[in-house]
């Protein structure tokens, strides 16, 4: 039996040959040619897909899956993330009802590694209430037209950068010398998106792609351009975290405290019905809706020149651009719970269902009496812009080189006046008592409001805001130099070998601007109700019933108002009189009004933490190839060695004081001088990899692989410096990096078996284990920071409890404090809340007891192993049907246990999936239905006081169908979460809602034309 050696090329050298022979036939055609034309049969659309991702997986070295462009600017799905979780073992978070981000094989995205045509790209995005830290890539930015392709290697290459335990993931786009001739395709849709409730009913989306060779083609240009624009939402129903009290701390009156004796407690608590004293009790934080419209438009662009003066020479420059911009208009309504708050006796047991740890059905609060309504708008953009430069040069028949270079940024900074996260609250003390029926998707909240309020316009103050903006920036400068050498005889058929450095540096920064009066601030006559716009909720969010069933059995409404409001009128509005241009005394305090008598953001970082990660690798691997009677071996032995240098440095800010702001909330005084603290780590890895593939028929092959792959810790916890992430009069809280930190390291195994048993058409099952080390846990280290003191425990703060009646009543101590003590003692009255009560602050003053910080501290501890298997069947018809099927059954010995309630160790990410696409390719005619399923998985160990976040099980149904009206123009309508599916996240268990999120169906419809 004749074989041929693998080489990475083949597969593109055949399909460029089959290429350029189609594309001579069209332009013989046009022409009127009358010499006969070259009579290659070229398969396209699904089918041809297919047939060249299938090959992909075949030819390759280890374990690879892969997707193919259909035709030129022509890929599967409108999102790249949502055409790979199309492959075993690849799931997807959404955002924004979009693809975003990627898990492997139950490693999340921070272990991916993403390339783009082989290079390592920066990372870059935001979170809310804090600097970003991942490296994970952000799939939303790239538009799919310009890429031909996407090679998702499960299995660890030496030639490949180190990065992805899960996978490395390469994206292919478009170089003119590989389909010579001239090429174009332009591409206009509208898109109608169902979850918008303010934006355009229809959005263009217009693309286009060229590419030419010209001088015998020997040198070549492609160009090619997206321009997308598309308005949607979403509806929630929001509860921020949950609070666990045990049987004890509940007799003590931990949720109590307002007046119920000791017999009603236990009335509540079923305690007579047989609960035990070690039971646990949950209580939602807060609930509400929320209301997000957004606008997002994508713009992408990539110039492509090569020039080949001979056939051992290639020259090849490149210039990548995309910009993803996304702002956002929110508004909500939400009912807040305390600790001490009543509960209606009246319901008893009813309330709780569990075992040890009781959670509501049904939640029946007497807590009140705010009623609290917000808006926000924010917005974020994301810029990523890529040069490179690469040489291909074939010395001889037996030695070639590669070189690349190659410099790429990734930049998010926020995209309007008020920052990319911001609240602005207002509130209406008309709340008498909530309940909840947690029974439903969509839990349904009523309210009982005081008689002759109704929770109406003119009866609405304001209370806190606060606006965050942050910027993250992500620089990768790689250099690699690549060799071959290929033997003419012998088992070893060839060698790779070569060396590379990668500079890679991160810098994230973030500011805050906050009024911490969440008590409120004012009275309803400061604010013109005019700015109020009621709505209906159950009219609003489809998924709402307009009745909820109380713990008795008995019906009650939905509290069906929410007011919309634009945040520019609403903080006009509060700055009217809240700003210090409007205040007697006139002091500006920078960290809460930056721009004195406006709200807004500014470039005046409080937080500035930057790395610099320095690596050099060098790399050899040795290919084989062994006749073992009817069968053949193929393999390839190799290692990959990197040394790794860290520098991190952090802005640590020059604190003075405390203020203690509101009942429970205090925040730092920054006297402006801050300083950078610089730290520094290394490491080196030595990571070997191996490879078999046995060909047992032409039909059958058996691969193996054995390697060990590494992905690096977070940014976060290799910074440098410490963050105060909590201040609170019992426990505050920070955290600091360590530089040091060790990369996880993983040891995988893979075994497979692969059946083509027809064209486009094959069955594989595969098994995977790996076993990761370093996984980063916590010390917690009690130590004072800053030479900080705590205002609400000093003296002052004695005097108080001495003279009041409730020694533990915040509010209680404050108002005695503003009541008998000055300036002069640090005590500073800035004005009135709603019900005429002194407001202001307190300041830590000499005296007063220092902060005892819990800081938290990064080191490497754990190790996990994970085990899955996958299964995948992919058929196709003569008669132009066919059909795709997958499974990942995945699991692993760290696994959340949601009855410890102690931090632990888990997974995030972990979870089958499966996928079913149907699909008919024949005459001109293509449809495709695809199927996508995901079961539960934890998000994170850490929501907050030690509980998860966990996203239920979520399938989706999307649907496209085209039809070629001509050779050139083909016609085409789309369908995304066709069935209007709702997403949600709970806690530790499924009634303890997080979010509940309903996104709409998305519709495209437009067309296409090819030259």
């Amino acid at each position: 039996m004749g074989h041929i050696p693998f080489r990475p090329k083949l597969l593109a050298s055949a399909v460029t040959v089959a290429m350029l022979a189609a594309n001579a036939q069209v332009a013989n055609a046009a022409e009127g040619a009358d010499e006969a034309v070259d009579e290659t049969i070229v398969i396209t659309g699904i089918r041809g897909s297919l047939m060249r991702a299938m090959d992909m997986k075949r030819d390759a070295q280890g374990v690879v899956d892969g997707i193919s462009s259909e035709d030129i600017g022509k890929f599967p799905d409108t999102n790249l993330a949502e055409s790979l979780q199309r492959i075993t073992g690849v799931s997807i978070d959404r955002s924004n009802g979009e693809g975003s981000k990627i898990t492997v094989r139950g490693l999340g995205s921070d272990f991916n590694l993403v390339t783009l045509n082989g290079r390592q790209m920066p990372t870059s995005g935001l979170t809310g209430t804090a600097i970003n830290s991942s490296r994970s890539f952000d799939f939303a930015n790239i538009a799919s037209e310009a890429v031909s392709g996407v090679e998702v290697y499960k299995t660890s290459r030496a030639d490949i950068s180190t990065g992805g335990i899960g996978a490395t993931v390469n994206v292919l786009t478009a170089r003119p010398l590989n389909d010579p001739g001239l090429n174009f395709a332009v591409g206009v849709k509208g898109v109608i998106d169902k979850s918008t409730d303010k934006g355009d009913s229809i959005t263009p989306e217009i693309s286009g792609i060229y590419s030419q060779t010209f001088a015998d083609d020997k040198f070549g240009i492609a160009i090619s351009a997206s321009h997308q624009e598309r308005n949607g939402g979403n509806k929630q129903a929001n509860i921020g975290n949950w609070h666990t009290q045990t049987q004890e701390g509940v007799d003590q009156g931990g949720w109590f405290s307002g007046g119920m004796d000791n017999a009603d407690q236990a009335n509540v608590l079923g305690k007579d019905d047989g609960f035990a004293s070690s039971d646990t009790f949950n209580r939602p934080q807060n609930f509400g809706y929320e209301y997000n419209d957004f606008e997002r438009t994508r713009d992408n662009a990539q110039l492509v020149v090569q020039f080949a003066p001979s056939d051992a020479l290639t020259f090849t420059a490149d210039y990548t651009y995309t910009k993803n911009e996304i702002t956002n208009v929110q508004n909500r309504m939400s009912a807040w719970f305390w600790e001490g708050e009543r509960i209606d006796a009246g319901n008893g047991k009813s309330l709780w269902t569990g075992d040890k740890n009781k959670t509501p059905l049904v939640w029946h609060s007497l807590a009140g009496p705010d009623l609290t309504f917000g808006t926000a708008a924010f917005g974020e953009v994301h810029e990523n812009k890529s040069l490179g430069f690469n040489v291909e040069w074939d010395v001889s028949d037996n030695l070639s080189f590669e070189f690349d270079a190659h410099d790429s940024t990734a930049e998010s900074g926020s995209a309007s006046p008020f920052g990319n996260s911001s609240v602005v609250e207002f509130a209406n003390g008309s709340r008498l008592n909530s309940t909840i029926d947690f029974r439903q998707d969509f839990p349904v909240i009523g309210i009982e409001t005081t008689p002759g309020n109704d929770a109406s316009a003119d009866e609405i103050y304001a209370t806190g805001s606060s606006l965050r903006n942050s910027q993250f920036t992500n620089d990768v400068s790689q250099v690699q130099l690549k060799g071959k050498y290929t033997f003419d005889e012998g088992v070893i058929t060839s060698v790779d070998f070569g060396i590379g450095a990668t500079e890679n540096t991160v810098q994230a920064v973030f500011m805050k601007a906050e009024r911490a009066t969440w008590g409120g601030e004012g009275t309803p006559e400061n604010i013109d109700d005019g700015i109020f716009s009621a709505q209906s909720s159950s009219n609003t969010i489809d998924n709402l019933s307009n009745q909820g069933i109380d713990a008795n059995g008995n019906p009650y409404d939905v509290f069906d108002l929410f007011y919309t409001f634009s945040t520019q009128d609403a903080t006009d509005q509060v700055a009217s009189f809240a700003a210090p241009d409007n205040s007697a005394d006139n002091v500006v305090d920078p960290a809460v009004w930056p721009c004195a008598d406006r709200f807004c953001v500014t470039e005046n970082w409080t937080t500035d933490e930057r790395v610099k990660e320095e690596m050099l690798a060098a790399y050899m691997q040795a290919n084989f190839e062994v006749e073992l009677g009817d069968m053949y071996l193929k393999g390839a032995a190799g290692f990959r060695y990197e040394q790794t240098d860290v520098t991190s440095n952090a802005m640590v800010p020059a604190y003075t004081a405390v203020n203690w702001v509101s009942n429970n909330e205090f925040e730092t005084v920054d006297s402006g001088e801050s300083a950078f603290t610089e730290f520094s780590g290394d490491y080196s890895n030595f990571l070997p990899n191996l490879d078999l593939s046995l060909e047992i028929t032409d039909d059958l092959k058996v691969r193996t692989s054995f390697s060990e792959t590494i992905a690096r810790a977070t940014y976060n916890h290799l910074r440098g410096g410490v963050a105060i992430t909590s201040l609170r009069s019992t426990t505050s809280r920070a955290e600091r990096g360590e530089p040091g930190l060790l990369p996880h390291e993983s040891q995988n195994f893979d075994l497979s078996v692969e059946w083509y048993f027809d064209d486009a058409s094959y069955a594989s099952i595969g098994y995977f284990h790996k076993k990761v080390e370093n996984y980063v846990g916590s010390r917690t280290q009690t130590q004072p920071l800053f030479d900080l003191k705590m205002p609400a425990n000093g003296p002052r703060a004695a005097d108080a409890r001495a003279n009041i009646s409730d020694p533990n009543d915040q509010g209680a101590i404050r108002q005695y404090l503003f009541d008998n003590y000055g300036e002069a003692d640090g005590v500073f009255v800035t004005g009135q809340d709603a019900s005429g009560n002194p407001t202001g602050y307190i300041q830590s003053v000499d005296g007063d007891p220092a902060i005892s910080f819990e800081t938290k501290v990064p080191f490497n501890e754990k190790e996990a192993t994970i085990d899955g298997v996958e299964i995948a069947l992919q058929h196709t018809f003569e008669s132009g049907f066919g059909a795709q099927v997958n499974y990942t059954f995945v699991e692993s010995d760290a696994e959340y246990d949601p009855n410890v309630f102690n931090e632990q160790f888990a997974l995030p990410g972990l979870s089958d999936t499966a996928n079913v696409v149907a699909f008919y390719d024949k005459d001109g005619i293509q449809v495709r239905i695809a199927y996508n399923w995901r079961d539960a998985f934890l998000n994170s160990t850490d929501n907050g006081n030690n509980n998860p976040r966990i996203t239920e099980e979520y399938s989706q149904i999307d649907v496209n169908a085209s039809y070629d009206v001509t050779e050139q123009v083909t016609v085409f309508v789309e369908a995304i979460n066709l069935t209007d599916e709702t997403q949600r996240m709970h806690s530790r268990y499924q009634n303890e809602l997080l979010n509940a999120i309903e996104q709409g169906a998305r519709y495209n419809i437009g067309a296409r034309f090819t030259f």
